[in-house]
């Protein structure tokens, strides 16, 4: 199938979107706070589901295993996170949050939610339905 240039210019936007929102939410975390955004979703991540083993988060993050090995290497020395060795598996570990890592996934996702509601807040709740709707299911293709 060739793709229309109507198709290729929606796909374009798409990209360029989620470029621009991640570049913006970078920046914004390292001024305020000093991480990462690879690093904020590794943090949000491992709240959500505490004890995920590190190719579960490299899955789950759509990152290279490498990738998530460096940012939780440096997130353990920055005191943000613990590993434990998983007692009924001795090659694996447990990463959970420390005290340090909560507050500061809270504190990001403050600020995050400031930035991303003045891009949403000019869209009704029915089209951000729809968006949603969309990017579902281009996603299970992607």
């Amino acid at each position: 199938m060739i793709l229309n240039q109507k198709e290729i210019s929606a796909i374009t936007q798409l990209h360029r979107l989620a470029f621009r929102i991640e570049r913006h939410a970078d920046q914004i975390l390292l001024e305020k706070l000093g991480i990462g955004f690879s690093q904020f979703k590794i943090l949000h991540e491992l709240d959500s589901n505490p004890g995920y083993k590190q190719n579960q988060l490299a899955l789950a993050l759509g990152q290279t295993e490498a990738s998530v090995s460096r940012q939780m290497k440096l997130m353990r020395s920055m005191g943000l996170i613990y590993s434990n060795i998983n007692p009924n598996n001795r090659r694996e570990h447990i990463t959970t949050l420390t005290a340090k890592g909560t507050k500061l996934r809270d504190a990001s996702t403050e600020s995050l939610n400031k930035y991303y509601s003045s891009i949403v807040s000019s869209t009704s709740s029915k089209d951000l339905d729809r968006l949603t709707d969309i990017i579902s299911k281009l996603s299970v293709k992607a």
